[in-house]
């Protein structure tokens, strides 16, 4: 029996290598810093100096090209521009432009790529990051961790091939479905940890069972489903064989993997006094290195707190203060230990911010709603080009004006990274063959290395 959780995924592995043409993988494993709420592209990346000159004049209906508005914004009377607050400046040798808001960040702006027109279809905030966490904005898809632990399955039998990590307060809420596995078995669903007592739920024994008494339990628990599963076929009972398995193995896994008295005072250095505090978004970037050390596939950290539609200029100072430094010693990190060649590291939200105030324009307070049709995203790591900025914007960041970069595109081309045609990685549900790009997605060439 205590093979069977590797199994799983040596089983996919060749389910997939017999129907699937497979390409040169160029990374082992990826970590999402997803930023949940849409941070501001103008506020942080996307300079756009020429607006001061315009400031609280009306956006032109030339550059709103008749797109719909939100609720929240819908019934203003006017939609004054507002220029960002903040300072921009050059950094690295690629001169790249980014806002003195993340001081960390432009210190390794050469190792990244920013992708400055990402462009997304839903404009409100669940569909959007189901959209970007699934490829669909409705609920009931695999989320791209569940198809990527189907299709590659797990480099260690000892932790899941996709785990969850949550930081941040306030914003939208964030849904058990969007690390689910959908359709698929739902063995290939990610695992949360928490940041409060056990990690995950019910790992421990129960009061006055040891080890050895667990370990026969477990045992006889597995003949009896095997004896079920030979009469009913149902592929779930083979998938509480191998979480019962896997939680068992995870009883030792865990404990050393979230114990960070390891880490020498230099690392929390770098990552900041924050990552010493469990539950915050420094300690899930130090927690999420240690899991790709450990083989874990796909690591997606989910930082809520970026949905800024009034008080903009001072809740994104404590955004950037709580994501900024551990965000770039991430990257220093993996670079220093040899792992950044491997490693695929997203930074980015659902959609961004508009150039038109929401509500109250004063000189030092505005906000901004929702904007779906360009926004900034960071990628670094395994075979993506560094110190390059992919793409352009208006003059109001508002427009894409040339290489748009979808969601589906995003999809194709972290899957191509990992040495899958998109096209090929399928699974029949309901009669139909579904994948995660649905029927659509380019990988985006230009940006790889």
């Amino acid at each position: 029996m205590s093979g069977m959780a590797g199994g799983i995924g040596t089983m996919a592995l060749s389910s997939l290598l017999g129907t699937t043409p497979t390409l040169p993988p160029r990374v082992k494993r990826i970590i999402f810093l997803f930023q949940s709420g849409g941070p501001s592209q103008m506020d942080l990346f996307d300079h756009k100096p020429n607006l001061q000159k315009i400031r609280d004049t009306d956006l032109p209906d030339s550059i709103r090209q008749g797109q719909r508005f939100t609720g929240m914004t819908a019934t203003q009377s006017r939609f004054p521009i507002v220029p960002t607050l903040f300072n921009f400046a050059r950094h690295g040798q690629s001169q790249t432009w980014v806002s003195d808001l993340l001081p960390h960040t432009a210190k390794i702006v050469d190792e990244l790529c920013f992708i400055r027109t990402m462009k997304t279809e839903a404009i409100n905030h669940d569909p959007a990051i189901t959209f970007f966490q699934t490829g669909f904005q409705l609920a009931g898809r695999p989320s791209i961790g569940s198809w990527l632990s189907y299709g590659l399955g797990s480099e260690n039998e000892n932790l899941p091939a996709f785990i969850a990590l949550i930081s941040g307060t306030g914003g939208q809420p964030l849904y058990d479905r969007l690390w689910g596995s959908g359709f698929l078995p739902s063995k290939y669903q990610g695992v949360k940890f928490r940041s409060t007592k056990d990690p995950v739920l019910y790992l421990g024994n129960p009061e006055g069972v040891d080890a050895h008494t667990r370990r026969r339990m477990l045992d006889d628990v597995a003949q009896l489903n095997e004896m079920r599963f030979k009469d009913f076929g149902d592929p779930e009972i083979q998938t509480r064989i191998a979480q019962y398995e896997m939680a068992y193995k995870m009883q030792s896994s865990v404990p050393e993997l979230t114990d960070l008295k390891s880490e020498p005072d230099h690392v929390f250095d770098l990552y900041g006094e924050d990552a010493r505090q469990p539950g915050t978004y420094a300690y899930n970037c130090l927690l999420a290195r240690r899991m790709s050390e450990r083989g874990v596939r796909f690591v997606q950290l989910f930082h809520r707190g970026w949905d800024n539609h009034t008080e903009l200029p001072e809740k994104i100072r404590i955004q950037c203060k709580d994501t900024d430094q551990a965000s770039a010693a991430l990257i220093t990190d993996l670079k220093q230990r040899g792992m950044l060649d491997d490693t695929l590291v997203i930074w980015g939200g659902e959609f961004g911010r508009t150039v038109y105030c929401q509500g109250r324009l004063t000189a030092d307070d505005y906000g901004r709603d929702h904007h779906p049709r360009c926004f900034t995203i960071w990628m670094a790591g395994g075979g993506i080009k560094s110190g390059l900025s992919y793409g352009s914007t208006d003059d109001f960041s508002y427009n894409i004006l040339d290489k748009p970069v979808y969601v589906h595109d995003l999809h194709a081309t972290i899957l191509h990274q990992l040495g899958i045609d998109h096209t090929q990685l399928t699974y029949k549900f309901q009669g139909r063959h579904y994948r995660l790009t649905d029927v659509h997605g380019n990988v985006v060439h230009e940006i790889l290395s």
